[in-house]
């Protein structure tokens, strides 16, 4: 079993999130789901979706076999531990022991650099309802929905990529406070949702 230790504040944006992972994970030979959490830290449900979100779309990372569905594993126990309440994340100790290979994290992080300054330069808070209160626990059950189809998307080519893209949105939503982002992320959840039943081998 494991959880990470407290963390003083959350990361602002997107930006200062990726910086806080790379410093935490350039010293390592295989960066575990737990070294992501400690960087992010124990409190931070928003980030973690934000992260997990990042992953499946990265390139070289969330195109190996089974990262998407571990990535979605971790966004739903997070978001299970949110609606019950729990003020911190708790990972059962085998889920936490997944490690990624730190070269093709860090290359996934350079990638993610560029769109990052582009989308903070956009998200500010706005519709604060949607993304606190009753919102965010609306927010949280969509995304666990997400999760929950995401080993189908691996078996469906390009359609981890929009859910990946639906959980990054809805996680930087919560992390900026802003609700039209969070609109936003419930249009690609929508799409992507049409784009699976659409290639279904029925």
């Amino acid at each position: 079993m494991s959880h990470a230790p407290h963390q003083a504040k959350d990361p602002g944006n997107l930006q200062e999130l990726l910086e806080r992972i790379h410093s935490h994970s350039e010293s390592r030979a295989q960066v575990s789901v737990h070294d992501i959490l400690l960087a992010v830290g124990e409190r931070s449900f928003g980030p973690v979706v934000l992260v997990a979100g990042l992953i499946i779309v990265a390139p070289l990372i969330g195109d190996i076999p089974g990262v998407p569905t571990l990535m979605a594993l971790l966004v739903l126990l997070t978001l299970g531990q949110r609606l019950f309440q729990r003020h911190t994340i708790w990972l059962p100790g085998k889920l936490a022991r997944r490690s990624l290979s730190r070269d093709k994290l860090l290359r996934g992080l350079r990638w993610a650099r560029r769109p990052a300054a582009f989308v903070d330069r956009w998200t500010r808070p706005r519709l604060p309802w949607l993304v606190s209160g009753v919102g965010q626990y609306l927010m949280a059950i969509v995304c666990m929905a997400v999760a929950l189809a995401t080993p189908l998307m691996e078996l469906i080519p390009f359609s981890a990529t929009g859910g990946g893209l639906a959980l990054a949105a809805f996680g930087l939503s919560i992390v900026a406070k802003d609700g039209l982002l969070a609109l936003i992320a419930l249009a690609v959840t929508g799409g992507t949702g049409w784009f699976i039943l659409a290639n279904l081998p029925w």
